[in-house]
């Protein structure tokens, strides 16, 4: 079953449940991932790929992350919390990303495959490295790597 479908088949057991946290970001999950269908030109009713499904996911845990950030600086925590709680929610739905051991093992041997040694292939080795690890890595933690692996 495809992410798009879990979500959908999600909804009437927060409704049944009562969770109106978790109805509410189900439902504003469905309809970002049925907009980004129409966005494709495809029907409304058409699902999107496990791949498709996973930007969208990441797109709206970025949004979160940003508004929690926004709320916390502003001193307004009371809106900041059902960030947290919405944001907790996608990621359950998100795949599980790379540790930073995980990405500093493959980098080191993309290093070598690229014959990386100093801090101007920076831009070059966290371009080919992205591409390589997409959708498996934070890139905050990818750059952490690459910086560390650079000095």
């Amino acid at each position: 079953m495809t992410i798009h479908e879990t979500l959908k088949q999600s909804i009437p057991d927060a409704l049944r449940a009562h969770d109106e946290v978790r109805l509410r970001t189900l439902r504003s999950l469905v309809t970002a991932m049925t907009n980004e269908v129409v966005a494709k030109k495809r029907k409304p009713d058409e699902l999107l790929t496990d791949e498709e499904a996973v930007t969208v996911l990441k797109r709206a845990a970025s949004q979160r992350k940003d508004s929690i950030e926004q709320f916390e600086k502003a001193s307004r925590n009371d809106l900041a919390e059902p960030e947290k709680a919405e944001l907790a929610i996608i990621e359950t739905y998100l795949p599980a990303m790379m540790s930073r051991e995980e990405i500093e093992k493959i980098a080191k041997a993309k290093m070598v495959e690229l014959n990386i040694s100093s801090k101007a292939d920076a831009g070059k080795f966290t371009g080919a490295l992205m591409k390589e690890l997409k959708g498996r890595a934070d890139g905050g933690d990818v750059k952490a790597v690459v910086d560390n692996l650079l000095q």
